[in-house]
């Protein structure tokens, strides 16, 4: 079964596009090396441009768990912590 996750995260004030190049680079490195890897995006609020939310799908709860445990999501967390405002906020979802 397929899952869905949404994470709502608060990036602070004058780090917008460290954060996007960041981001970008972890993206594609979970799209070129993680296959359970369906969707994995950054999108930001169009209300508050602080705001971001990562959409992800993967193709099983294995494939979900093993992607925050890949080198290259850890070394990016490490990197995108000191620009976040607070935790993120994460949903998991059945896919339908």
């Amino acid at each position: 079964m397929a899952f869905g996750v949404i994470a709502t995260i608060k990036v602070q004030e004058g780090k917008n596009a460290e954060f996007e190049a960041v981001f970008t680079k972890l993206a594609e490195q979970v799209l070129a090396n993680e296959k359970g890897a369906e969707f994995y995006a950054l999108h930001r609020s169009k209300s508050d441009p602080q705001e971001y939310k990562v959409l992800e799908r993967y193709t099983s709860m294995d494939d979900m768990k093993a992607h925050s445990k890949t080198d290259y999501f850890i070394e990016a967390n490490k990197v995108l912590v000191s620009m976040v405002a607070a935790a993120p906020d994460i949903e998991v979802l059945d896919a339908v």
